[in-house]
């Protein structure tokens, strides 16, 4: 009898998140860095600024899943805000959660230049840590780089997941993301700039591009949106005078 190859699936499991008692979201993701993932999405909604701001996370032990308590002010600072929740356009998710363009920080730092040459290399390392893409070809993949090299790199089923990931690993780090540079792998969704105009990342890179949304959300965080980034014929998107290339 001829042996069954082994399936090239990608793993994807629910992992739940209750905020101070009140269920907040259920991911479908990759079940790892798990810790940077409840952090980062906690800062991407505005629960926490620093990993201090977390009174407590505790880990379900009978499944996947987390509490945690943090500020009761801050909580319902998030909770009283003007959002929306809506069907999401990334992988892996059912709906996210949008606020108003209104809300987002307007990054006042200065604009980056970019040197695309770096930034192709720093692609060519953020594709070769990929050990599940390189296993299955069936997951997205963020880095958060300072412009010469990679300081956090996650993986995940879903390109917002990975993303949350890095800038909770940054923000569990003791380090404030604010003007660092994003790299994803997969399109620019609405959903995923939003995340990094709320984190005041200064550029946004990827080889795919980004969506109509996403430049607007961009635009009113003076951020960065650089697509194609690994062509000959980059593509990028800002408000604020001064963008170059190199």
């Amino acid at each position: 009898m001829s042996e069954v190859p082994e399936l090239d699936a990608v793993e994807e499991t629910p992992v739940w998140l209750e905020v101070n008692g009140v269920p907040a979201v259920t991911w479908m993701c990759t079940p790892e860095q798990l810790d940077e993932l409840v952090v980062g999405w906690l800062h991407g909604e505005g629960y926490v600024e620093r990993a201090e701001d977390i009174v407590r996370m505790r880990p379900c032990t009978r499944e996947l899943g987390f509490w945690v308590d943090v500020p009761p002010e801050r909580f319902e600072t998030v909770e009283a805000q003007d959002r929306r929740r809506v069907l999401a356009s990334g992988c892996g998710a059912v709906t996210t959660i949008l606020g108003s363009l209104a809300s987002l920080p307007r990054r006042t730092g200065s604009v980056p230049e970019v040197d695309l040459a770096r930034m192709r290399a720093l692609f060519k390392e953020l594709f070769a840590r990929g050990e599940r893409y390189k296993e299955t070809g069936g997951v997205h993949a963020a880095a958060l780089t300072d412009g010469e090299t990679l300081l956090h790199h996650a993986e995940d089923i879903g390109r917002h997941n990975a993303v949350d990931k890095v800038i909770g690993a940054c923000i569990l780090e003791g380090r404030n993301p604010r003007d660092l540079i994003l790299l994803v792998t997969g399109r620019i969704s609405g959903e995923l700039a939003f995340k990094a105009a709320r984190a005041q990342l200064s550029l946004v890179a990827t080889p795919s591009v980004p969506s109509t949304m996403a430049v607007e959300i961009a635009r009113a965080a003076g951020m960065t949106l650089v697509g194609r980034a690994v062509s000959g014929h980059p593509q990028w998107w800002s408000t604020r005078a001064g963008v170059s290339a190199r």
